[in-house]
């Protein structure tokens, strides 16, 4: 897997991560009254320009563990973002300022050895946040980079990697259907051939499910001229999944998407990152401002974290 693409990823996601923490939790209303045209201090979090929150953090706690072990192990990715949890690893300033509920209460599970890891995320339905999602895109990448593919097997994977934190078919299927979009643009497709080709992924792997039916708006052929009003960006993951793809679908360069991905309000971090991920894949680390690269916390480190991370490709090849 090319370097490049990968620190278009990661940047790319840590950037709208990071766009979006000082307005997180402002309403769409405020935004457009004051809307993000740069990166901010101050805010939600106090924290200064530039800084990416635990998006960003639980992230490159896996990546990190999948480039020392050179796979997907639970176990070690679990033990990683205990890390983060409980000693302020991979973090931006050496300080967590952020967590939600349910990956809070997963963690706190996996450090008790009550459970095995893919049996630590919640599965009620009132438990399907964005925080699988926001942090998937490696688990997307090591698996297609390494087998050429997202068909059924590798699913299954997105789905024990989403349940470490959020086991609701709901959060998995989430996964599921952001990987098979993002492997149809890692494919060298174009934005709306890798989501009418994903979506046809989408409907034949999950069709016959009954949990589906909460993907509808995505399946239909106006998904992508629907009003902005009609677009949530709650933390509610389906919310958070049609926020990030109709951005994608109705921008076309990576400033322009990531400012209306975290101009939508409410979660804005999540949003921002989650289309700032698959961004950074299509566009590329050159299409990010340079003004926000220069302040983003820890510029170096997370390229360090896709060299490190582009050395499993070479390995298992």
């Amino acid at each position: 897997m090319d370097t490049k693409l990968l620190k278009g990823m990661l940047l790319g996601l840590a950037t709208g991560d990071a766009l979006g923490v000082p307005v997180e939790f402002d309403s769409r209303n405020s935004l457009k009254k004051n809307p993000v045209v740069n990166m901010r201090a101050g805010g939600s979090w106090g924290q200064a320009a530039g800084t990416w929150s635990d998006d960003t953090s639980l992230t490159i706690a896996a990546m990190e563990s999948i480039s020392r072990l050179g796979k997907i192990n639970y176990q070690d990715i679990m033990e990683n973002f205990l890390q983060w949890y409980e000693h302020d690893a991979f973090t931006a300033t050496g300080s967590r300022f952020d967590i939600g509920n349910t990956t809070r209460s997963a963690i706190v599970r996996f450090s008790r050895k009550l459970l095995p890891p893919t049996k630590c995320g919640a599965t009620e339905e009132y438990s399907n946040g964005n925080g699988s999602l926001m942090r998937i895109l490696p688990a997307t990448i090591y698996l297609f980079g390494t087998r050429g593919k997202i068909g059924v097997d590798e699913l299954k994977i997105i789905h024990e990697f989403s349940a470490l934190t959020h086991g609701h078919i709901v959060s998995c299927m989430s996964c599921g259907i952001y990987s098979l979009i993002v492997a149809q643009l890692l494919n060298g497709k174009n934005i709306s051939e890798a989501f009418a080709l994903g979506m046809n992924d989408t409907k034949k792997f999950y069709g016959e499910d009954e949990a589906f039916k909460n993907f509808s708006r995505l399946c239909e052929k106006n998904f992508a001229s629907l009003p902005e009003e009609k677009i949530s960006a709650s933390g509610y993951v389906v919310d958070t999944l049609e926020a990030a793809l109709w951005c994608l679908l109705n921008t076309e360069n990576y400033k322009s998407l990531v400012l209306k991905a975290v101009n939508l309000g409410e979660d804005t971090d999540t949003v921002g990152a989650v289309a700032g991920g698959v961004a950074g894949i299509i566009y590329g680390v050159e299409a990010i401002p340079i003004e926000w690269l220069n302040v983003l916390k820890r510029r170096d480190y997370l390229e360090k974290i896709c060299e490190d991370f582009a050395k499993t490709f070479t390995a298992s090849a």
